[in-house]
C-alpha cells in the first residue's frame, strides 16, 4: 500500500481541515474530546451525523448507490485521520459500520429502501442484542427464543451487555428459533422496535461510573416476521459478516490521536527529578516501540480497506485487526496512566460525571486518562474476544 499521498489526496485533506474548521462546533469538538469510548453520546454524534449527512460524508465506506461518498480508501484514511485529530464526536457504529453494510448484504429491497436512508439520517438508532447472560464468546449458546406465531414471532429472554440500548429506538437481534442439529444452525437475525410492548432496559453501570451499556428483558414481545435478516435458521451466516465488519472496521486514526495526547502528557508533566517524562529513557523506549508497531496496524488496515469498499466481506484480516487495535489501545491506555501520573485517578474521573460537584484537579488532558483506561479494558473481550480471533485467524489464516 502507498500511504505517501498524491496530490489529489493532499487537496482532500486540506478540503476535509477546511470543511472541519467550518462545521465542527466548539461544544462538539469538547465532547469528542472527553469521549472516554467507541460511543459517545447522542446529544453529539447525531448532531454531527447530520452535518455530515448534509455534506454527503456520513457513510465513508458505503458504496455511493446507498449514499456513500464514493471516496478511495486513501481519502477514507485522511477524513477519520482529520476527524480524530479535530475531536469530532464518535458516531455510532451500530447503524453505519454493522447492521447497514449488512442490510445490503443480506436485505431485501424494502428493507434497504426503509432503514438505509433512516440510518444516514440518524432517525434510527441501533443497539446491537447479541450477548445474553451466559453466551458472550460463545454466542451460538444463545437461548432467547423466537417462538413462530403467524406473521410475528413471539420473544422472550434477555440481553446483556447491551450498549446504548436506553438511547436506541431499534436493535439488530439474535434469537433461537430452533433447537434442531447443531447451535448455530437455529439462530435468526432480527430487526426489531425498542418501543415494541414488553421490552424492558435496566442500566448497568461500569466500574468507570458510566451508563453505556444494559440488559434488555423481551416477555411476549411481538415481532414482525418482516424484520427478519436473511432465512430462518440462517441468523449465523448474517451475524458473522456483520462481526467481521465490526471487528474490521473503522481505522487506527483515533489510537494514532490517543497515542498523541499521551505524547502532550509526557512532554508536559515533571518527574521526582523535575524533568518531563517524555526525557526518561525507559519510557522514551516504550513509547517509540508503541509508535512503530501503530504504523505496521495503520498498513494492515490499509490492506482492509480495500475488501471493506462497496459491502464487501473483510474474511479473517478482520480478526487481525480488532485483535491489533484493541491490545495496542490498551498498551497505550497504560502509557496514558503513566503520562497522567497522580492526576489520573479517581478523582479525575469522578469529575467528569454528570452532575458532579467534585472540582477536576491538574491539566486537562489528564482528566480522561483512568476513564479511557478502564472503559477500553473491555475492547479485547467485546466483538469476539480477542482469544477467539486468534482461534479465527489460526483456522482460516494458518489452516490449523
Amino acid at each position: 500500500m502507498k500511504l505517501a499521498l498524491e496530490k489529489k489526496h493532499e487537496l482532500f485533506r486540506e478540503e476535509v481541515r477546511a470543511f472541519l474548521a467550518e462545521k465542527l462546533p466548539p461544544e462538539l469538538a469538547e465532547a469528542g474530546r472527553l469521549t472516554t469510548s467507541s460511543f459517545s453520546e447522542p446529544q453529539h454524534n447525531l448532531p454531527w451525523l447530520k452535518i455530515l449527512n448534509e455534506k454527503g460524508w456520513a457513510a465513508p465506506h458505503w458504496p455511493k448507490e446507498y449514499g456513500g461518498p464514493g471516496w478511495d480508501e486513501m481519502q477514507k484514511y485522511i477524513f477519520s485521520s482529520e476527524c480524530a485529530k479535530a475531536g469530532t464526536p464518535p458516531l455510532s457504529p451500530m447503524g453505519l459500520q454493522m447492521v447497514g453494510p449488512c442490510i445490503m448484504g443480506y436485505g431485501t429491497e424494502e428493507q434497504k429502501a426503509y432503514y438505509l436512508p433512516r440510518i444516514l439520517s440518524g432517525e434510527d438508532y441501533w443497539c446491537q442484542g447479541y450477548s445474553e447472560p451466559g453466551s458472550g464468546s460463545d454466542l451460538a449458546s444463545l437461548q432467547m427464543r423466537a417462538v413462530s406465531d403467524g406473521d410475528d414471532y413471539i420473544l422472550n429472554g434477555s440481553k446483556i451487555w447491551t450498549t446504548q440500548a436506553h438511547h436506541a429506538n431499534k436493535m439488530f437481534c439474535l434469537v433461537r428459533t430452533s433447537t434442531d442439529g447443531k447451535p448455530q444452525q437455529g439462530i435468526t437475525f432480527l430487526l426489531l422496535d425498542m418501543n415494541t410492548p414488553g421490552i424492558r432496559v435496566e442500566p448497568i453501570i461500569t466500574m468507570a461510573g458510566e451508563h453505556e451499556v444494559n440488559q434488555v428483558f423481551f416477555d411476549d414481545v411481538r415481532v414482525p416476521k418482516s424484520g427478519r435478516l436473511g432465512e430462518e435458521d440462517d441468523g449465523w451466516t448474517v451475524a458473522k459478516y456483520l462481526l467481521e465488519f465490526e471487528r474490521g472496521g473503522g481505522s487506527s486514526a483515533g489510537i494514532e490521536a490517543a497515542l498523541e495526547r499521551v505524547r502532550i502528557m509526557a512532554h508536559a508533566e515533571a518527574g521526582s527529578d523535575g524533568k518531563p517524562l517524555a526525557s526518561d529513557p525507559a519510557f522514551k523506549r516504550r513509547f517509540s516501540d508503541t509508535k512503530i508497531a501503530l504504523e505496521a496496524i495503520t498498513v494492515t488496515e490499509q490492506r482492509v480497506a480495500s475488501a471493506l469498499a462497496g459491502g464487501k466481506n473483510p474474511g479473517a484480516a478482520s480478526s487481525m485487526l480488532k485483535t491489533a487495535r484493541t491490545e495496542m489501545m490498551q498498551r497505550i491506555d497504560t502509557l496514558g496512566i503513566e503520562a497522567a501520573g497522580l492526576y489520573g485517578n479517581v478523582e479525575q474521573m469522578a469529575a467528569r460525571q454528570p452532575g458532579s460537584n467534585v472540582e477536576p484537579v491538574g491539566p486537562a488532558h489528564s482528566l480522561t486518562a483512568m476513564p479511557r483506561y478502564l472503559n477500553n479494558r473491555a475492547a479485547s473481550i467485546y466483538g469476539g474476544s480477542n482469544e477467539v480471533q486468534r482461534n479465527v485467524m489460526a483456522k482460516l489464516l494458518l489452516g490449523l
